[in-house]
């Protein structure tokens, strides 16, 4: 009977407590972002706190937010103890499918089918309208995207920190964050709408939730890519940077503070987009300059045209003639 090998028998036997917990805290705000989901399915006008502008649907949003403190934060924790693992990797994976995989693509699928419900009707895989399937689709395909994207990150995954400084793909936290953002955008915007607001905040709303399955779908594409994106914290914050740059930093907080659904959905989308964009270009040049490289025959001259012109002669012409001038040469060596 064979012994089982040396991998399976290995066990569990240590784990640093602080990130672990940290990293749980991450999948319920996830879980707690499902479920406020639901009840503003249930209610679109019930209000979170008995605030006029969060509504179950902002709250889910907001804990979508908190869930990516709290992954920023479990792993500045496991570098300041010392404690990271492949246990807390790949529990951090976990946690991130539920935050920024499942409670983004359900928040997405209620905003859009209880603002939509003329259009798109009741979302569901196998009954209701054509509408309704190709929502809920949007959000299933969403989801395969960020459990691809976490699985490639394990597999990939380096424990140095000093390699941390672009990610593959768009990282799932970003992904979520665009489509938590116009969420938040757009029920700042609706409430806007009660108070009497001008024609523009109406076309605003209405282009956003027109446009949310559309960016989810483009969101789980950038997620799979090879798009590199700059890892923000590792680049931007950590170190000594010169001091204008600490003012647009302090500017964005500010900013923050005063208009946050504005801020944060112009935040993610320039992210977003930025880094699409310098891969665009790079991979546009890198094509340009292969094409300089390797001229046509009108860049070699005119000689060199004529040469190419000419037809190859017919088989048998061609050995007398080059044996003839072997010959030649080789009477020349003689001389």
């Amino acid at each position: 009977m064979r012994r089982p090998s040396a991998e399976r028998r290995r066990r569990l036997r240590r784990v640093a407590v602080a990130p672990a917990l940290v990293t749980l805290l991450n999948g319920v705000f996830g879980f707690a972002a499902i479920h406020f989901t639901a009840r503003g399915m249930n209610d679109p006008e019930a209000l979170w706190l008995h605030k006029p502008e969060l509504t179950f649907f902002a709250a889910a949003a907001w804990m979508i937010f908190l869930a990516m403190v709290a992954d920023g934060l479990d792993g500045f924790l496991a570098r300041m103890t010392r404690g990271a693992s492949s246990f807390g990797g790949q529990l951090d994976s976990l946690a991130d499918v539920i935050s920024f995989g499942v409670a983004p693509a359900f928040l997405m699928l209620r905003v859009v089918e209880s603002s939509l419900s003329g259009v798109f009707g009741a979302a569901s895989p196998a009954f209701g309208s054509l509408g309704g399937k190709v929502l809920w689709g949007t959000a299933a395909f969403y989801v395969c995207c960020t459990a691809l994207r976490l699985a490639r990150f394990n597999v990939e995954h380096s424990t140095v920190e000093e390699l941390h400084l672009a990610f593959s793909g768009l990282p799932s936290p970003a992904a979520a964050g665009v489509v938590a953002s116009l969420v938040l955008l757009y029920g700042d915007l609706a409430w806007q709408l009660k108070e009497q607001a001008p024609r523009a905040v109406q076309l605003g709303s209405q282009v956003i939730v027109w446009l949310l399955p559309a960016v989810t779908a483009g969101m789980g594409v950038l997620m799979v890519s090879r798009v590199p994106y700059r890892h923000l914290v590792n680049q931007l914050l950590r170190g000594r940077k010169p001091f204008g740059h600490f003012l647009g930093v302090l500017l964005l907080v500010l900013c923050l503070f005063m208009q946050p659904q504005l801020t944060l959905a112009g935040a993610f989308l320039s992210y977003t987009l930025v880094g699409l964009g310098a891969w665009l270009w790079r991979r546009w040049r890198s094509l340009s300059t292969v094409g300089e490289q390797a001229p046509g025959p009108e860049a070699l001259g005119p000689t060199a045209q004529a040469g190419a012109a000419v037809a190859p002669s017919p088989p048998g012409t061609g050995s007398a003639d080059q044996s003839q001038d072997k010959s030649a040469s080789r009477l020349r060596l003689k001389l």
